[in-house]
């Protein structure tokens, strides 16, 4: 019985040709071999799996082939190629700096590197995972790796070149291979399933390609392990089943049932996923990747980005024709936010089922939220509502301070003679009643012109009490203006004239509280005293005039007069005031 080799190691290639997806990188080093324009240091870097140190051997094979072809391809039937493909050339060394890194194991190459090649043109020097030198090693190795033998040449791989010193990348040529395609890697397990005489569905090789993530070494070992649980036949179904991945159909019923807002059916489905096993992370990333797939699929150009076998692509161009372009938007957006919040909550699946609930109510809003939205959209286009106080009419222009300001009475009817006027208005028995503070019952003749009520105001005649009344009156309605309420407290008014009146104030703040609520003030006041003519002057009391001019010197003799202790200080310590 033959031994058995995996896929990896068996079509591993042997020449250029036979390299998968690094066709710009290959035909660089196919120009270089055949132009003689060899550098002395090269360096191979890129993700795993993607034939850095493939590349590096097929390199060191075709230089020192005795009989390249023309196009830059090694013979394979010279002595040289001959002892490469039975492992026993002495012109090429491969080095694991992953357990080779000290500056001895640097020390023993340079030693070897002395030595010229016996059978052959170059010495090629292969150091694989040459990130994992130390730095004592890189520095070791800085001076040979400059100014090599003619024929010493060096191949460095690695997969993180930012932990190589910027010293050793200046004196390396570098070549940056990239990630095997989906479609690449699919073709050539399609070939690598044809030599091995199985039978693959496209579907199952896309899926094996994808787990992939760019990798053709890890394509090739699961190709193998598929194979073996599918003995020759892999199908789409049995992959997905082995490789634990989650098939498109719940995410073609995921998307139906959204479309429709089926809440239910939508937390169905995902408790069914999670019953098979699979951890709600993975499913919001998969969630996030097919309403992106779905949104690639929307525009013709864009649909080149989705890598995917032919049943499959029809499915999700359907679906996309389905899905408006705002609502994968914000299905991209809400899945995103909720991958980011995943592993800090400590419910998960509630998370993820306040998610569906969400891209469900995308397109088919809650009836709650309808109904706040009916409740909220008219108080828009209300008027707000004024803060509690007591009846005011708006008085139509004031001035307070120095200049008196007054409503004038309008002219109302003759009550002896209104009477064929009152006939003649069908509102007469709706004139309206108010009550004053001080329990009185007044009625207001009212005349309507143009839709604008003008309130006919008696200049009735007050006294002091009565002001004063009004005005502790009107301060204590004031529940949320504090500063007005204790303004209007501690300042009492002072008739200075018929209709007039005087507010001596304590400071500037009181002063200019008073100003900006004047109007208020004095409709009220000519509203409860049933005088129209009543204006309202604010003075700063002459105490506070003069202390705000004192200096400080004569702060101090105002003081000293009631406090002769004060000269005494001042003159033990000949103090001296500005």
């Amino acid at each position: 019985m033959d031994n058995y080799i995996v896929s990896a190691r068996k079509y591993r290639p042997s020449t250029f040709r036979s390299v998968v997806g690094q066709k710009a990188l290959v035909a660089t080093l196919k120009n270089a071999v055949v132009s003689h324009k060899l550098a002395h240091a090269y360096l191979f870097c890129g993700p795993r799996g993607v034939g850095k140190t493939t590349c590096a051997r097929i390199f060191a094979k075709t230089i020192n082939c005795l009989h390249p072809t023309a196009d830059g391809e090694a013979c394979n039937e010279c002595e040289s190629c001959i002892s490469f493909n039975e492992q026993r050339s002495f012109n090429i060394h491969e080095l694991d700096a992953a357990s080779n890194n000290s500056v001895d194991d640097i020390r023993e190459l340079i030693d070897q590197v002395r030595i010229s090649p016996q059978v052959g043109k170059y010495k090629v020097y292969i150091i694989d995972e040459v990130h994992m030198l130390s730095s004592q090693a890189f520095n070791a190795f800085l001076k040979t790796l400059e100014e090599p033998p003619h024929y010493a040449i060096f191949v460095l791989a690695t997969t993180e070149k930012h932990k190589i010193l910027p010293t050793i990348l200046s004196r390396c040529q570098i070549y940056d291979f990239s990630r095997i395609s989906i479609n690449d890697t699919v073709e050539h397990l399609a070939y690598v399933a044809e030599q091995e005489h199985i039978t693959a569905e496209p579907e199952a090789l896309n899926v094996i390609a994808q787990k992939a993530d760019g990798g053709m070494r890890d394509a090739l070992s699961i190709f193998d392990q598929v194979s073996s649980y599918t003995s020759g036949n892999i199908t789409y179904q049995a992959t997905i089943d082995n490789l634990n991945v989650l098939d498109y159909e719940y995410y073609f019923r995921l998307t139906s049932s959204i479309l429709s807002g089926n809440v239910s059916e939508t937390l169905l489905i995902f408790n069914e996923i999670l019953t098979k096993g699979f951890e709600g992370n993975s499913f919001v990333t998969g969630l996030a990747s097919h309403f992106r797939d779905l949104l690639v699929c929307k525009d013709e150009q864009t649909i080149i980005l989705f890598d995917v076998g032919a049943s499959i692509r029809e499915r999700y161009l359907k679906f996309a024709r389905e899905c408006p372009i705002p609502f994968l938007y914000k299905a991209i957006e809400l899945t995103n936010e909720c991958d980011l919040n995943y592993r800090v909550s400590r419910n998960k699946k509630l998370l993820v089922e306040l998610l569906l609930i969400r891209l469900c109510q995308l397109l088919h809003p809650s009836e709650i939220a309808v109904s706040e939205k009916k409740k909220i959209e008219p108080l828009a286009n209300q008027t707000p509502v004024s803060q509690p106080a007591p009846p005011i009419p708006s008085p139509q222009k004031a001035e307070v301070k120095t200049s008196v300001t007054q409503i004038k009475t309008a002219t109302a009817p003759d009550v002896n003679k209104g009477g064929e006027n009152i006939a003649k208005n069908p509102l007469k028995n709706k004139l309206p009643q108010t009550i004053s503070l001080h329990g009185n019952v007044k009625a207001e003749a009212k005349t309507e012109t143009r839709n604008q009520e003008v309130t006919i105001i008696q200049n009735k005649p007050y006294t002091a009490i009565d002001l004063e009344k009004a005005w502790i009156s009107y301060a204590e309605s004031l529940k949320e203006k504090a500063h007005l309420r204790n303004s209007m407290i501690n300042c009492k008014p002072s008739i200075t004239g018929q209709s007039t009146f005087e507010v001596a104030v304590h400071n500037k703040v009181q002063e200019n509280i008073l100003l900006s609520e004047g109007p208020s003030i004095l409709g009220y006041l000519r509203q409860n005293l049933q005088n129209g003519e009543i204006t309202m002057s604010v003075r700063l009391t002459e105490a506070n005039e003069k202390q705000l001019a004192y200096t400080s010197a004569e702060r101090f003799n105002l003081m000293a007069q009631t406090n002769s202790a004060l000269l005494k200080l001042k003159d033990e310590f000949d103090l001296i005031l500005d």
